[in-house]
């Protein structure tokens, strides 16, 4: 195989099986994956509708669909801006802030299982590695 080849199929790999493991938890959870990508972004920023749009990578009706149902289970409300009334923030709540917790402590658990045969050295390698395609 070729150097292209192996980034290619290591990437790939390792994609399905970091997306398979949240995808895991967040069904053990009764979340959809979307559900807590929503809430990993909730924790530390209280964006407009728009802006989670951009953040997602979801048009308008399906981040407003994706918050109905966060709303219905309590995880998050919806607020008007201060500023501009056409504006509409979403805030987590107690009880979203806690299931985003506790979803987030179990994958880097399993990311720590994942990862426990690379030794500190190839741990910062990889974190640089991967922050710089994550950058462009």
């Amino acid at each position: 195989m070729s150097d292209r080849t192996d980034l290619v199929d290591v990437l790939a790999r390792l994609s399905f099986l970091v997306q398979g493991t949240l995808s895991d938890l967040a069904a053990e959870h009764g979340l959809s994956l979307a559900q807590v990508r929503l809430g990993g972004i909730l924790r530390d920023h209280e964006p407009t509708m728009n802006e989670l749009g951009q953040h997602l990578g979801l048009d308008k009706s399906s981040v407003s669909g994706l918050v109905d149902r966060a709303e219905r289970r309590g995880l998050v409300v919806r607020r008007p801006s201060t500023s501009d009334r056409r504006v509409v923030h979403v805030i987590i709540t107690a009880e979203g802030r806690a299931l985003a917790e506790q979803v987030g402590a179990a994958f880097a658990d399993q990311v720590e299982t994942l990862t426990a045969n690379l030794t500190a050295t190839d741990r910062r390698a990889l974190v640089r590695a991967a922050g710089r395609i994550l950058i462009t």
